[in-house]
């Protein structure tokens, strides 16, 4: 059964859009931090280790994938933020405090949130593009009057 579901996640992200990959990330680190909660309230340090160990790494990954010359701006807020939330899942791991944890717990669904508006308003804009136009009418059909036709007696 797990190969099946290692099969599936493999299709999953092969045939993603870049969008849907990156809110695939946003979902990794949302589970993952709240694995590491429960962990410090269960005091299952174990599990609190991995669990944040692995959505630090997810959040070194989106900062590794910011692609700086479209817009260098945008890039540095945005690396700064996943900074933030990295030093956060670092700091409720090493000192046991679930505070910082729901911090940067916070931060990413707010930021998940936000990403999902993102691919919607995108979608749009997509499927905008792709409709075609109202077509005009061609000159020769411009010229010809236009009228009704009854075939009642």
């Amino acid at each position: 059964m797990a190969n099946a579901s290692n099969e599936y996640l493999r299709n999953m992200v092969m045939t993603a859009t870049p969008e849907q990959l990156h809110l695939m990330l946003y979902d990794g680190a949302l589970r993952f931090t709240r694995q590491g909660i429960d962990g410090l309230k269960n005091r299952d340090w174990e599990a609190a280790f991995n669990g944040f160990s692995r959505a630090q790494r997810i959040m070194l990954e989106m900062t590794a994938a910011l692609n700086y010359d479209v817009d260098r701006n945008l890039c540095t807020r945005m690396a700064g933020l996943y900074n933030f939330v990295y030093n956060k899942l670092v700091e409720a791991c090493c000192n046991r405090n679930v505070k910082p944890a729901e911090d940067a717990l916070g931060i990413l669904e707010y930021q998940r949130e936000t990403w999902v508006m993102l691919i919607e308003k995108l979608r749009e804009e997509r499927a905008a593009a792709a409709s075609p136009p109202p077509s005009a009418p061609s000159s020769a059909e411009a010229d010809v009057p236009c009228g009704t036709l009854s075939v009642e007696g």
